[in-house]
């Protein structure tokens, strides 16, 4: 095996070491020729270059609980999912060339899944799915446009190239991609809004329905709340009044976090230590499943969870334009998966959490930034026995 620097480093292997695992013509040219990149953006073929080739026999420790024919397949790479979530393993079919997805280690989910019909494919997958990322190549003409009608316009470029690499079949992985990285392009970034996002109102009203999105007035608002963008974004945009997972509070005014505990929680012997001094600071904007409640610090606009009944808080989303996106995120996952049959929570749900976990994260870095040792969204995608997405 030899690794070469040109621009990118790339992964190569000898005849000697493809002659035992690998008869498939085209895959043996790519692998000894070009090779393979060490990683791209999705996923990474570092397991070849610390292993090298290696059946799925060999490389699990007991018996990987799969058809015996595919106990030959080779262990190349693995999904970059984010930190936290189970890597998924990418096997190759020396005498085929396909390639699939499977946990090695995860007894309880042993089946292999689709990923792509060769390595070409594949990187011409990964290499188009990261022009998306980066609004160039095929999708350049998307700089600077944002909005739902953007996003669907990424959506349909993306899955017209995968379904032309696929036969028009498109394996999950990839599916869930087209269909949900695009979702990034809904808002755009915060020029006018002094928020993060620019969220139109109209954006919550298509996705929720008129009469169903709360704006607060002046009135409704604790002297707490110093921060003027977050205030007219509860003005002009609003929240909604019911979405996934979340419920806003529609008795107004806005109690502050000290004035919500005082009321609910002084009685209650359940409940933890009193919030911290600056929750008058807090204000409570709705409750979360779980015993959670929304709260925006009025000073800085920073939204956080608060625990109930131990009284803990962490961090949730950058300001209340990213709260409100992610609202329309889950409601609009959903809107395409009811479509869809319900095609990517039964058959790829670790797959489509990831893409959610990865779009939020696109526009909301709340969930993996340093120190964040917890969080709410990035918990609840994941949980696929809750059903959430």
């Amino acid at each position: 095996m030899s690794t070469t620097e040109a621009g990118f480093p790339a992964i190569t292997l000898t005849e000697a070491e493809l002659d035992r695992y690998v008869t498939h013509p085209p895959t043996r040219g790519l692998l000894g020729g070009t090779g393979l990149p060490a990683a791209t953006g999705l996923l990474t073929f570092s397991p070849l270059r610390t292993h090298g080739l290696r059946t799925l026999a060999d490389a699990t420790d007991a018996p990987f609980r799969v058809a015996d024919e595919l106990r030959d397949r080779l262990v190349i790479g693995e999904l970059l999912n984010p930190a936290g979530m189970d890597r998924e393993s990418i096997l190759l079919d020396g005498g085929t060339g396909e390639l699939t997805t499977a946990y090695l280690f995860d007894p309880s989910r042993p089946r292999p899944r689709p990923f792509a019909s060769s390595l070409a494919t594949l990187l011409r997958f990964a290499a188009v799915t990261e022009e998306l990322a980066g609004l160039r190549g095929r999708f350049a003409s998307l700089a600077d446009r944002y909005g739902p009608e953007t996003a669907a316009e990424a959506t349909r470029r993306l899955l017209s190239l995968f379904e032309e690499g696929a036969g028009g079949e498109v394996p999950p992985y990839w599916k869930a991609a087209a269909l949900i990285r695009p979702l990034a392009l809904a808002a755009g970034p915060g020029t006018t809004s002094g928020l993060t996002l620019d969220v139109p109102a109209r954006l919550l009203d298509q996705e929720f329905g008129h009469g169903r999105v709360v704006r607060f007035e002046e009135v409704d608002f604790p002297a707490t709340l110093t921060h003027e963008p977050t205030r007219r974004f509860l003005r002009e945009t609003g929240l909604p009044e019911a979405a996934v997972l979340f419920h806003a509070d529609t008795d107004v005014p806005l109690p502050t976090l000290r004035e919500y505990v005082t009321e609910e929680g002084a009685d209650d012997s359940s409940w933890g230590e009193l919030p911290p001094p600056h929750a008058d600071h807090l204000i409570r904007l709705g409750r979360l499943i779980e015993d959670h409640s929304v709260v925006v610090d009025g000073r800085t606009g920073a939204v956080l969870t608060f625990t109930e009944p131990d009284a803990t808080l962490h961090p949730l989303n950058t300001d209340v334009s990213t709260l409100a996106f992610t609202f329309w995120l889950l409601h609009h996952e959903r809107t395409i998966d009811e479509h869809l049959g319900n095609e990517l929570t039964t058959e790829a749900y670790d797959q489509l959490a990831a893409a959610m976990i990865h779009t939020l994260s696109a526009v909301d870095p709340t969930g993996t930034a340093p120190g964040t040792d917890w969080h709410y969204w990035t918990e609840m995608f994941q949980d696929e026995a809750g059903g959430v997405l």
